[in-house]
């Protein structure tokens, strides 16, 4: 006797039974809760924790082709309700491609979040009445069980849990690995299956049968697919779809449309597919803005006539209650079909990824604190930057993996190359580029600056499309900025290289053969002869009001390798919010409005701040009057001026200027009045103020001199009075073989906490002043910016990590520290704002921080067929 229908199921009322398979029952419910049909499917047995894991990860899958889950039940899984049949041939060649499509579609979503079908077949397919295609039982296969019966009609086959020698799928779907029962069944069965669906629909009948299970899996075995009754414009992608040997078959469904002949198959398809590269006109837009979301979609199509390709401009809005993080670049992928960008929400700077035929993006998880992105040749990985080190992670999900270290400021840019090799900008001191094998490690240097000739740093790398030779910007004294080729198998001869371009801006390559950098914040395009590393003809304009960032060089704009292009224009550049937090980094109030701070300085009045300000490539010193929340300008020479300093009482301004060609320290009345003066002549092309001693008697500054062996060192600048006997001539305090900077005269003018990289990492240390040889390393997790306390009684640093942290100290004739306890956080924006994150009040209580702030309303700008 059968047993009674079920009345209900947990929170759903049961309508009607719908079938049943091998599975179990299926049946029709109505959830009065959120008054809608649901199709419930109720196994025989208890889930597992594993299924419900796995079910969990395909109920995230979010696309209009896939059958939705909404609930998992002890035993059963609640899906959306579909109203439906299975598509049955034979059907014209038009319908059977535009279903193919859709089901395509849904399978390359669930790919890319490494969730293969295993059961493709159709009658896991719905059409509903308005010929939307639904994909059913997605990744169910490896976790239901049910008995095997014919070749032709047989459920699912499995035997719990996916080991070596078990039969997945579906026989007569199966691909020739599943029906050997092979361990590791990728997404390639799932190509093999849509290639036999895609047959039958076409023809009618099956590519696979026997008389049984066991027949019909050794005709996948062993017989070849007799294609001869599928239609000619199909044959090359059901050949690529059922190569037995799955390293030769079909790599990615999204592949589908290279191998669709002309002919009325070329019709718009439903769903975006990857672009093709050769032979066919770029997409069109499908969508345009509205004020809060955009939807942006492609349609690829077979050029048929003469009509050149249309370009299209839209824009894409952050995410909601997202905001733009406006001091990272933007990254299209190569393949023109997702960009990446840093967007904050709730405070916390995070890598998203947008799928340009999708109506949201997606933060990639692990990605706190990213900048920068830039992507892998196959547009599957992108690289980028956080807590001081170059990471990687997959589009299609997996956890970030560090490559290497990138300590030190914020670098600047990096680029894949086809043969696996990174190259990158750090900002620690090695000025260079480096490089480093995608599978990570050690990473050395492939450039280095020429400072003899004023040269300061080499940024934002670009590969060429050989894989071996790359571009870079040059930043150095007067003219002699521009855009360098380099080598990543060896270091290119300063006194040899070629020039490829003047300027001052980041510049990147796109196919067919353009370089594309910005002038005047208008994005230029010139011809370059890649093999000459010549450009040809003249440049001529592509965007206008591109933004920088507040990093010299660097500009909001990336192109793919077929013709998209994303920029960011009218934003607030690098926008940062100052704020004032108490110890436990608790944010008290804002500290004036929202702007571009960079390497801001307290005043010892705490009632100014004194920071720089980047507008298309130039720095400037500015004053803000916190109360007010007024800026003024104070520095006004086309130089960079930049790394502010207050004199200890306040009246004066120490700002680094080039304008001789290396940089000097030049002070200023911080109320602007009156006429800058040369405190010290540097010369060199890097150097900067970093402390004055309270008694303002002596000024010490960080310098790298030109073709310095000893890298940064720390000097002094004897200042009035002068001690008796000398006089006003600089003097080395710390000269190495190691990298010291950063350093900081404590309040009693006895000791010096500075930076050195002699561990191997940035650490922070104290020495005597004068020197005496008594010297105390204070941070031992890696530590940067040092700043002491008003009494100094606490020395405060920023460690490796990004916590801020503080170390009680005794000091006089003697120096005491204890161990150095952990405050708070120091979420720096993702832009970053040099080499200060923070400041600190007299007291020791409060701290001023730096957060990232957006535009809503100035979202990035992408445009198709750019050339």
């Amino acid at each position: 006797m059968a047993a009674p229908a079920p009345t209900r199921l947990g929170p759903y009322d049961i309508v009607s039974l719908l079938g049943k398979g091998g599975m179990g029952e299926v049946w029709r419910a109505r959830d009065p809760r959120l008054n809608r049909d649901v199709a419930i499917k109720v196994s025989a047995v208890q889930f597992s924790e594993r299924f419900e894991v796995e079910a969990k990860a395909i109920a995230a899958l979010n696309h209009p082709n896939i059958c939705q889950i909404y609930d998992v039940g002890p035993n059963y899984l609640v899906m959306e309700y579909i109203e439906g049949d299975a598509p049955k041939g034979p059907m014209p060649l038009e319908e059977a491609v535009r279903i193919a499509r859709q089901i395509a579609g849904a399978l390359e979503a669930a790919h890319e979040k490494g969730i293969t079908h295993r059961d493709l077949k159709p009658a896991n397919i719905k059409i509903n009445p308005d010929g939307t295609v639904k994909v059913l039982d997605f990744g169910l296969a490896k976790i239901h069980s049910g008995p095997a019966s014919s070749g032709e009609h047989s459920p699912t086959l499995t035997i719990g849990m996916t080991q070596a020698g078990m039969i997945l799928g579906t026989a007569a779907y199966m691909a020739p690995e599943q029906a050997r029962g092979k361990e590791n069944v990728d997404k390639r069965a799932d190509i093999w299956a849509f290639g036999v669906v895609l047959y039958e629909l076409l023809t009618g009948k099956r590519l696979f049968q026997g008389e049984d299970v066991g027949h019909t899996l050794a005709a996948v075995i062993m017989q070849e697919p007799d294609l001869s009754c599928a239609p000619a414009q199909v044959v090359p992608l059901l050949k690529r779809c059922l190569e037995k040997d799955p390293k030769k078959r079909l790599r990615d469904i999204g592949d589908m449309e290279l191998l669709l002949a002309a002919g009325p198959v070329a019709t718009a398809p439903t769903t975006l597919s990857r672009m093709p590269r050769l032979g066919w006109m770029w997409p069109t837009a499908a969508g345009l803005l509205a004020l809060a979301a955009v939807a942006l979609g492609f349609v690829s199509y077979r050029h048929v006539s003469e009509e050149p390709p249309r370009v299209v401009k839209v824009s894409v809005l952050p995410p909601e209650k997202a905001t733009l993080v406006g001091n990272s670049l933007p990254a299209v992928s190569p393949d023109g079909r997702r960009l990446a960008f840093v967007a904050a929400m709730e405070g916390k700077d995070a890598l998203w990824v947008r799928d340009l035929d999708s109506l949201a993006a997606r933060a990639l998880t692990g990605t706190e604190g990213a900048f920068d992105p830039f992507w892998s040749p196959d547009s599957r990985s992108i690289a980028f930057f956080a807590g001081g080190k170059l990471k990687k992670i997959e589009v299609a999900g997996g956890p970030a993996l560090t490559l290497c270290d990138a300590p030190g400021g914020r670098p600047r840019g990096g680029s894949w190359g086809k043969n696996d090799v990174l190259v990158f900008a750090p900002n620690n001191g090695n000025t260079g580029i480096l490089r480093v094998s995608a599978a990570g490690g050690t990473s050395t240097p492939v450039t280095q600056p020429d400072t003899a000739s004023g040269e300061s740093s080499h940024r934002f790398p670009w590969f060429l499309p050989d894989g071996r030779h790359f571009l870079y910007a040059t930043l150095a004294s007067g003219e002699k900025n521009g855009v360098f080729a380099g080598d990543i198998d060896s270091k290119s001869d300063p006194k040899n290289r070629q020039r490829v371009l003047a300027g001052n801006s980041m510049a990147v390559y796109a196919p067919p053969g353009y370089l594309l950098f910005v002038r005047d914040r208008t994005l230029m395009a010139q011809r370059l002869d890649a093999a000459n590393l010549q450009t040809v003809g003249d440049a001529v304009p592509v965007a206008e009001q591109v933004d920088s960032t507040s990093t010299a060089a660097q500009y909001q704009f990336s192109v793919s390798e077929n013709g998209v292009l994303a920029y960011i224009s009218g934003g607030t550049t690098g926008a940062t919010q100052l704020t004032w937090t108490d110890r436990s980094g608790k944010v008290a109030s804002a500290a004036g409005p929202p702007g571009v701070y960079g390497d801001f300085r307290l005043a010892p009045d705490e009632k100014r701040i004194a920071f720089e300000r980047s507008d298309a490539g130039n720095q400037d010193v500015w004053v803000m009057d916190i109360a007010r929340g007024v800026t003024s300008r104070l520095t006004f020479d086309p130089a960079n001026d930049n790394l502010p300093l207050w004199s200890p009482d306040g009246l004066r301004i120490l700002y680094a200027d080039n304008r001789s060609g290396g940089y000097d320290l030049y002070v200023k009345a911080a109320t602007g009045a009156g006429q800058e003066e040369v405190l010290v002549k540097m010369g060199t092309p890097n150097g900067f103020g970093t402390s004055w001693s309270r008694d303002g008697r002596f000024l010490m500054y960080t310098v790298r001199a030109a073709g310095s062996k000893t890298g940064y060192d720390l000097w002094i600048a004897p200042q009035f009075p002068v001690r008796a006997g000398g006089d006003r001539k600089p003097f080395p305090y710390l000269q190495t073989q190691f990298n010291e900077f950063g350093g900081a005269f404590s309040p009693d003018g006895r000791w010096v906490a500075y930076i050195s990289d002699e561990s191997g990492r940035d650490e922070i240390y104290v020495q005597a002043f004068p020197l005496s040889g008594a010297k105390f390393q204070i941070s031992t997790g890696g530590g940067v910016e040092p700043a002491w306390r008003s009494d100094g009684t606490e020395l405060f640093y920023r460690s490796a990590d990004g916590n801020l942290m503080a170390v009680s100290v005794k000091s006089g004739a003697t120096f005491e520290t204890s161990v150095p306890k952990s405050l708070f956080p120091l979420v720096v924006p993702a832009g970053g704002v040099g080499r200060q994150s923070y400041a600190v009040t007299n007291d020791g209580q409060r701290f001023l921080v730096a957060a990232s702030v957006g535009e809503k309303s100035v979202p990035l700008t992408v445009v198709l067929n750019w050339p």
